[in-house]
């Protein structure tokens, strides 16, 4: 059964067709055609939860669902234009 993933880089958003027995690994390397880094300089991270994927695990072995939302991180260095950095959360609120 097919089921897509939405992969978010910055503000790109790529849409993996893919089907839950496929591993990670597998993701990674349908995605390193899309951006052109290999599979091993990617990371992945399952939102919101914020849990990294496994490469040796399935996508339904880490509960990845059909339209779930993953961070791609790519290992510092493997491209020269980008800075690599996860997202920090802060709280803004004013403060009286």
């Amino acid at each position: 059964m097919a089921m897509y993933i939405r992969v978010k880089r910055n503000k790109t958003t790529y849409f993996i067709q893919c089907d839950p027995t496929e591993t990670i690994l597998q993701m990674k390397e349908k995605l390193s055609n899309l951006i052109d880094q290999p599979a091993n300089d990617q990371q992945l991270v399952l939102m919101p939860a914020g849990d990294v994927l496994e490469d040796s695990k399935s996508l339904a072995d880490q509960k990845v669902e059909n339209d779930a939302v993953v961070a791609l991180t790519l290992r510092k260095g493997s491209h020269p234009c980008c800075i690599c950095l996860f997202p920090v959360l802060v709280d803004i609120s004013v403060v009286d």
